[in-house]
């Protein structure tokens, strides 16, 4: 075998691979002697048919087979000889494919770049500190009492954050149009539902009421005939109401599966969880920093390879969560261009962080990953159930090594970068993130 390796484009190679005669000529030789055992062919018995009449018949399906199979292995052990590592398949052209010449064919693919992380000692990444204060916490106990709310009829006017039952027709230029029109319709006050402008002159709105609303269609709206239209709402005011909040008591506990400990095991309950989804937002929050910086410390050339296989990663998690939302096959196929840049970005992502953890020979910590473990556990209600399931699934397990491997990268970062410490509220942050 002989090769000879070409760089046609940046991560672009061309390897073309000769392999002498005798070895193709010999396989499809001895394929076809087995083909012989095999063939019925009227005339002959079986077992019986002659080579020659087998060639004549079966030859060049026989020789394409060979060529094929030869092209694999020969590739795999060129690769291997010449120490390149292919970023995807390769594309295979057969140049030359006579009886008794050499075969000669040329294998077409892109390689990894090599990736050398640099700038790390100048990435300026900000460290947030938050705690979580009585008053946060208090927010988050009125947030799970409005959750649990009722609603009351009140007389007198709407304010913002009540619901309001409404008929309304709506008009363009004097006519109703499609969609426009509803009977008994519930609108939350504030919840930003309806096109904008639409609720505003309804708060201050008694049952009753006729209110005449005059909005403008976004040019984004979803249906094409309304986008950047003018139109007019007669809208009759029905019903007001207001929240009723739950009593904040035993009861109320209850609800959310304290038996025992009333309203002091509920909050010490809240506060917990309050810390757990702070603690995870101000890590991602940190790693999404730290990634930024090392992306724009390190400008990569990456193989379309790679970005193809993540664009159809990302389209796959698209049409499942499509699914899980009650869309089925009835998904259109989404254009790549949709993926793309993230696509590009993962890959970017995913190389530094490699080379990283190939260069300072990381290993998964095993009391990260059973702590990542544990955090993941902590959200359900028996939680060591769910230890037990990572425990005795490989798989699982695997990728929270993965995980905590990613996270032993960014450490590596933040050792290196230049860090501030900046205090914030809770509400900042969480809001932000949300």
């Amino acid at each position: 075998m002989q090769v000879s390796v070409e760089t046609t484009q940046g991560l672009e190679r061309r390897l073309t691979i000769t392999v002498p005669a005798d070895s193709i000529d010999s396989a499809v030789k001895s394929r076809l002697q087995q083909l012989a055992k095999t063939q019925r062919i009227n005339g002959f018995r079986p077992g019986k048919v002659p080579v020659s009449v087998i060639q004549k018949r079966y030859g060049q399906a026989v020789r394409q087979e060979v060529a094929g199979d030869v092209m694999q292995q020969n590739f795999y052990q060129a690769i291997v000889q010449e120490k390149i590592t292919p970023a995807g398949m390769p594309k295979f052209e057969l140049t030359k494919d006579e009886h008794g010449q050499d075969l000669e064919f040329v294998a077409s693919f892109e390689v990894y770049p090599e990736v050398e992380v640099e700038g790390v000692d100048e990435i300026e990444v900000e460290q947030p500190k938050v705690e979580i204060t009585d008053a946060d916490l208090d927010n988050m106990m009125e947030t799970l009492q409005k959750q649990h709310a009722s609603w009351q009829e009140v007389d007198r006017a709407a304010q913002d954050q009540d619901r309001v039952v409404i008929d309304f027709v709506g008009k363009i230029d004097g006519e109703e149009f499609d969609g426009g029109k509803a009977e008994d319709f519930s609108l939350e006050l504030g919840k930003g539902r309806m096109i904008p402008g639409f609720e505003e002159p309804l708060v201050g709105a008694k049952a009753g009421d006729d209110v005449t609303v005059e909005v403008a269609f976004p040019e984004d709206y979803h249906a094409e005939a309304l986008k950047g239209k003018d139109a007019v709402f007669d809208v009759h005011v029905k019903k007001v109401e207001g929240q009723e909040l739950p009593e904040v008591n035993e009861e109320f506990a209850k609800l959310f599966g304290i038996e025992e400990g009333g309203i002091d095991a509920l909050k010490d309950e809240v506060r917990k969880n309050m810390q757990r989804e702070l603690d995870q937002t101000l890590k991602a929050k940190v790693k999404e920093d730290v990634i930024a910086k090392l992306l724009e410390k390190n400008e990569l050339d990456v193989p379309q390879a790679l970005i193809d296989q993540e664009i159809e990663a990302l389209r796959e998690q698209a049409k499942q969560r499509f699914s899980q939302q009650g869309g089925g096959q009835n998904m259109p196929e989404l254009p790549a261009e949709l993926f793309t840049d993230n696509a590009k970005r993962r890959v970017s992502i995913g190389l530094l962080l490699g080379e990283i953890i190939k260069v300072n020979e990381l290993k998964a910590d095993e009391d990260k990953v059973n702590a990542l473990i544990e955090t993941s556990a902590s959200a359900y209600e028996d939680p060591q159930e769910v230890i037990e399931y990572y425990q005795n699934n490989e798989e699982l397990m695997q990728q929270m090594k993965n995980v905590a491997l990613e996270e032993q990268a960014i450490e590596w970062v933040l050792e290196k970068a230049k860090t501030q410490e900046v205090t914030k509220a809770f509400d900042e942050v969480m809001n932000k993130q949300a």
